[in-house]
């Protein structure tokens, strides 16, 4: 079933708890996005309620047309880096109002899709304002709160030096030699950071 008609929330049902009625828990499952796992990891704990990273990923295309990868970057970087979406989530998600008539492919380069919002996304972003505006200022609080959390490009460099490490060791086992260059330098990184 699809809302192409109607500004009624999908992503609800009455009553106060935010369960889907239509679906979408077949895909996503019910209740909380957690902030761990590989792609998931963060000090918030849980912040995104069922249905709540929708409205964001929606009001981030409305805000400009995106590919899924610049929605996953836009809302690191939201979060300081705290919170990173799964491309497990996000593509699926992006498929999802695409088929509810709130998004579009405005161009396709191969795999690649530039997402936009329709004249019914708006519409239904502008219906559910107050919701919207309360996802997007827990988030800029959450932002405000975890200044200290390291910023995308530092979790990224971190990702990149355990995995240099974990492939180093994977090879043919080091001498004592190399075992003693591989701690001199990461000792070296450690007290480099700790100066700054």
């Amino acid at each position: 079933m699809f809302w192409h008609h109607s500004h009624k929330d999908p992503f609800q049902k009455s009553g106060e708890q935010r369960h889907a009625r239509d679906g979408f828990g077949r895909m996503f499952g019910h209740g909380h996005h957690h902030f761990g796992g590989k792609f998931g990891r963060g000090r918030m704990g849980r912040f995104f309620e069922h249905g709540d990273l929708r409205y964001v990923m929606l009001q981030l295309i409305a805000d400009k047309p995106r590919y899924g990868y610049e929605v996953i970057k836009e809302i690191e970087e939201k979060l300081h880096g705290a919170y990173s979406p799964s491309p497990g989530v996000v593509y699926p998600t992006l498929t999802l109002l695409e088929e509810l008539g709130y998004a579009s492919v405005s161009a396709a380069e191969g795999s690649k899709k530039l997402y936009a919002i329709t004249p019914e996304g708006t519409a239904f972003l502008e219906a559910n304002r107050p919701t919207v505006d309360n996802i997007f200022n827990r988030m800029a609080e959450n932002r405000a709160a975890h200044g200290g959390a390291p910023a995308p490009q530092v979790l990224r460099a971190m990702e990149n030096l355990k995995m240099a490490i974990r492939l180093r060791f994977m090879q043919a086992p080091l001498t004592e030699e190399q075992i003693r260059r591989v701690a001199a330098a990461i000792d070296a990184a450690a007290q480099d950071i700790e100066r700054i």
